[in-house]
């Protein structure tokens, strides 16, 4: 599946886990985003990070999905594409007919840089 973010980032590996999926991401740092989000002191956006984990659930659902809601989005550290481009997110991935509920938590290193909740409605 194609993301909206094109070139943002790259997925380096993957693999199945008991409740869903670990992928290993590297940010693309030249990626125009950059630029604007802030000149001089780059962040990822919290916005595309919430990308990322749609992304990688519809890749390892094969599903077409639709962010029916979100909780507990907490961003508990920057996440610099100079200093960290190099990200873990675990996906525990729970799913029915209709929707597709995931539990991620982002890390660099020993760093926990996201944790969130969402519910996908399946297209």
């Amino acid at each position: 599946m194609q993301s909206i973010l094109n070139d943002f980032y790259a997925v380096t590996s993957h693999e199945k886990t008991e409740k869903g999926f670990t992928a290993n991401i590297t940010l693309n740092k030249d990626h125009q985003i950059f630029n604007g989000h802030f000149p001089g002191n780059p962040v990822t956006p919290g916005v595309c990070m919430m990308q990322i984990v749609k992304d990688l659930t519809e890749e390892f659902t094969n599903s077409k999905l639709f962010l029916k809601s979100a909780s507990n989005v907490k961003f508990m550290a920057i996440i610099n594409p100079f200093e960290t481009p190099d990200l873990v997110l675990e996906l525990d991935i729970n799913e029915n007919e209709d929707e597709i509920k995931v539990k991620n938590t982002t890390t660099f290193g020993e760093t926990i840089a996201l944790k969130l909740s969402v519910t996908y409605k399946k297209l």
